[in-house]
């Protein structure tokens, strides 16, 4: 971490606040503030203290580590690059003269490097070892980032696993809650590897050993959640990408091998047979994630360096520093999609879709219902399979990141025929679906010729809200977007008191007007936001549910759903910073929220 830090401090992406801050929401509003500013830089708080058990802590914390493009860059390279030299890989044929000989092999024999290298002796994050009772989580500067969160959770831990035979090995990023100072959160989720290899310690009756690394390259962070194929380690990513062997040493207490140079490591072992009550956790989705079983760790050591750096991240609402690793990943791994989808041209999953609930494709369309085909191919590869929604173009289309352009080229071509609506898995994560785990998906084709006709009269937004405000009292404001399109959108902010299917029933006489008509609840959305509203709509509807269509209108419910939709689950809050804490750090000068930034991102509300 310190060579992180140094490499951060030479290029000036490094604020460093030596003002007394707690473990408990402040440090982490700290950050979660900074992360969403256009000229974000990485934290490092060197004056971190607990204040409810009234302990100072002799380490620093280190958060934003990947603040922006450039920081992923400097710790990763260049997304493109490293996709171009995987697709060359993946592209490779028998050499025919000398020279591609020569080529072939340097190729071949650079993925020597890919193997991690298992070191004898100890490694720098074993130079103090704690075991038993004297390893407490305490002793670390875990961090409680949300007021409604179970605890403290170890946001950037590095869970390494094994397959009960040792033949597999595992690298993910797990959230991990503090119960005690022997005990640790395991939440890896249904889909996950190391979710795999428990079900076969506990169907074996065995014990499962984990190591949990915390520090070290900043690389292990963003191999931790590379959408690697099951089977394939991902510290051979980090061995490809950075051109040199990850080294390891292994554990003091289990037979886990870590890298040497983490900060901290984590040792233990998962009983299978017990299971306990974790969170709620404000995720990235921006919402939270509310209590389930999940296994645990029984702590038996914890190894770190002699002077230690504790790394963190924060999650909640959009922007977040997942929006900088995602647009790595997403150039990294284009070449493997291909593959999969060799159509595929390019893709984008913008942050405030979540990633995994929106993606743009841009495709290589040769036949009619091609981009069907495309869409299933995409539900139906490991973590694109979580994809809720999904919109297609052809090789014609403005580059997927200009917002605007391909936006407007989009709602050109949006025609309800050309509409796919299935159902399948989603994330974990997913509070919209009915069932968990299991929801709707919806597809547009978009990569036809522009649709002929408006099909509309359009009206002012003060007349469009009027008369929908004669026929009801619920709906409080409306704006309309891309009204130069053949498919204008009206966003509608609703006081709901009822399932809206009888909203939308009352408002079909004015579908004259209206195209695609959007409907959010007036509680913390405001019609005004596009960005915020794009987060909002895609994590709240299930196609299966909440899609209505008459005539030439659709109609998005993207409100919350409760009793009078017949929602069974329960609805999670919204991901908030605590009001009086970002009041008090305002008034100490360590942080700046105006009115704008407020309402830009909504911070508080």
């Amino acid at each position: 971490m310190k060579d992180a830090i140094k490499l951060l401090q030479e290029h000036d992406l490094l604020k460093i606040i030596d003002e007394e801050l707690d473990i408990y929401l402040e440090i982490p509003h700290v950050a979660y503030v900074e992360v969403k500013k256009e000229d974000s830089k990485a934290i490092l708080f060197t004056n971190v203290v607990d204040r409810k058990k009234n302990k100072k802590f002799d380490m620093p914390v280190l958060m934003n580590v990947f603040c922006n493009e450039k920081a992923v860059q400097l710790f990763i390279g260049d997304g493109d690059k490293i996709g171009h030299e995987i697709q060359s890989l993946l592209k490779m044929k028998p050499p025919t003269n000398l020279s591609e000989k020569f080529s072939t092999f340097g190729k071949l024999f650079a993925l020597k490097n890919t193997i991690p290298k298992k070191l004898k002796g100890k490694g720098e994050c074993q130079q103090v070892i704690k075991l038993g009772r004297e390893a407490k989580l305490s002793d670390l500067p875990i961090l409680t980032t949300w007021e409604q969160d179970g605890g403290p959770f170890i946001t950037m831990g590095q869970v390494y696993t094994t397959s009960l035979n040792g033949e597999l090995k595992n690298l993910g990023m797990y959230r991990l809650q503090v119960y005690d100072d022997n005990t640790l959160g395991m939440h890896w989720q249904i889909h996950k590897d190391s979710n795999h290899f428990f079900h076969e310690y506990k169907a074996a009756g065995k014990k499962m050993p984990v190591s949990i690394g915390i520090g070290g390259d900043p690389m292990y962070i963003w191999c931790g959640q590379a959408p690697l194929p099951i089977g394939i380690f991902e510290l051979m990513l980090y061995g490809f990408v950075k051109n040199k062997n990850a080294q390891l040493v292994k554990s003091i207490t289990n037979d886990i091998y870590v890298p040497k140079d983490n900060d901290f490591i984590i040792e233990g072992f998962v009983d299978p047979s017990k299971l306990r009550i974790e969170g709620p956790f404000g995720d990235h989705t921006g919402y939270y994630t509310l209590e389930e079983e999940y296994p645990f760790l029984e702590v038996t050591a914890i190894t770190h360096k002699k002077e230690p750096v504790y790394l963190a991240t924060v999650v909640g609402k959009p922007p977040l520093e997942d929006k900088y690793m995602g647009h790595a990943t997403e150039r990294i791994f284009l070449p493997l999609l291909k593959t999969t989808a060799p159509d595929l041209i390019d893709y984008y999953m913008p942050e405030n879709g979540v990633f995994h609930n929106l993606i743009l494709a841009k495709i290589k369309t040769l036949y009619p219902g091609h981009a069907s085909q495309m869409m299933h191919a995409f539900w139906g590869v490991g973590q694109m399979s979580f994809v809720k929604h999904a919109i297609f173009v052809n090789e014609t289309a403005p580059d997927l990141t200009n917002h605007q352009a391909i936006i407007e080229h989009i709602l050109n071509r949006v025609n309800f025929e050309d509409m796919l609506i299935s159902k399948g898995v989603v994330d974990a994560l997913d509070h919209s679906s009915p069932k968990f785990a299991v929801g709707g998906k919806l597809g547009l084709d978009c990569t036809g010729n522009e649709i002929e006709e408006l099909g509309i009269t359009l009206l002012s937004d003060e007349e469009l809200l009027s008369r929908m405000q004669n026929i009801s009292s619920e709906v409080q404001a409306l704006k309309q977007y891309f009204t130069q399109t053949k498919n204008p959108i009206v966003v509608i902010a609703v006081n709901k008191i009822r399932n809206q299917k009888y909203l939308f029933e009352e408002l079909k006489p004015l579908f004259e007007h209206i195209k695609i008509l959007v409907m959010v609840d007036v509680a913390k959305n405001s019609v005004d936001n596009a960005y915020m509203l794009v987060w909002r709509v895609t994590n709240n509807i299930d196609s299966n549910r909440d899609i209505f269509i008459h005539g030439h209108t659709i109609v998005l419910d993207a409100t919350n759903k409760n009793s009078h939709d017949n929602f069974k689950r329960r609805w999670p809050d919204d991901v908030d910073c605590t009001q009086s804490v970002i009041d008090s750090l305002v008034q100490r000068g360590i942080i700046e929220v105006d009115e704008v930034f407020e309402k830009a991102f909504r911070i508080c509300h």
